[in-house]
């Protein structure tokens, strides 16, 4: 049976190209309501332009769906607050988040500065809470709501010279985490993906891979991830070129010695690396049993 978006209304950043387009795209396609959001600058963050989101919002009217657009930036509280009045005064209600904005300025660490940190720190973690906060008290009292948040594999195994660029998308799997704890009881799921896709912020680090690439691969994920019958949360997908696969986070069995000196984490390193019998906790308390095993 085909799946749909009937009656939902989802709130997609950074929207006006790229991945963020294919999300809408996608969504509006099955029925959703859609607010492209997108400040419409350049790949640093700098500059404006509502041309991006007016012209995918033309494209799903094309389709027959309904969106608007909006060019407010995720950056400041206000900017987040604004994105999702635009929903609230245009549809009545919000059932969808996909954090998708994002910017470049990559450095090695050593050329670091904070102009070139703070932007990207601001754009998309705290972009990604700017957004969802206002988002986060209309779903709760609906009993409702899909929140996927655009991580990368920059973030989780590192990526040289994006210092910046891989602490904040390891932020996003933090917050998504917690997000998806804090929500289960609402109802409210949020799962992140870490996408390999052709986009105008990936082309020249991709290199020829690109053309294999497309960002249209990704955006079925991503629906799956905020439609109703999706059964996970609090999980990353890794999504590229048509392959899906989970990213988890796993627990060595360890070593336990409750007269732990540091001579004896010398001798037993071999013995804590140990992936062998690793476990994927699903939470802290998941983490701290382990630990109390141990010592009782």
């Amino acid at each position: 049976m085909e799946l749909g978006f009937d009656g939902k209304v989802a709130v997609i950043t950074g929207a006006g190209g790229g991945l963020g387009r294919e999300h809408a795209l996608e969504l509006a396609r099955r029925g959703a309501r859609v607010v492209v959001n997108d400040l419409g600058g350049a790949v640093d963050g700098s500059g404006s332009s509502a041309t991006p989101a007016e012209q995918v919002v033309k494209e799903i009217e094309a389709l027959g769906g309904e969106a608007v657009a909006n060019a407010d930036s995720v950056a400041t509280p206000e900017g987040g607050e604004a994105v999702i009045g635009a929903a609230l005064d245009s549809f009545g209600q919000i059932d969808i988040v996909i954090n998708n904005a994002g910017i470049l300025r990559d450095k090695t660490f050593a050329k670091m500065t904070p102009d070139l940190l703070d932007p990207v720190i601001d754009v998309h973690l705290k972009g990604a809470f700017n957004v969802t906060r206002p988002a986060w008290d209309h779903m709760k009292e609906r009993g409702y709501g899909r929140i996927v948040n655009t991580a990368s594999n920059a973030g989780i195994l590192g990526n040289f010279g994006q210092t910046n660029y891989g602490a904040a998308k390891m932020g996003l799997v933090g917050l998504t985490r917690v997000l998806a704890q804090e929500g289960a009881k609402y109802n409210i799921k949020a799962n992140a993906i870490a996408p390999i896709a052709r986009t105008r912020m990936t082309e020249e680090l991709l290199g020829p891979l690109a053309e294999k690439l497309d960002p249209e691969t990704v955006a079925p994920v991503v629906a799956w991830l905020v439609h109703e019958d999706c059964p996970v949360t609090g999980e990353i997908y890794s999504v590229g070129g048509g392959r899906v696969a989970r990213f988890f986070i796993g627990l060595t069995k360890g070593w336990f010695d409750p007269e732990l000196t540091m001579e004896a984490v010398r001798d037993h390193f071999d013995d804590i690396r140990d992936e062998e019998g690793y476990t994927v906790p699903r939470g802290t308390n998941d983490e701290i049993k382990l630990v109390l095993d141990a010592l009782s």
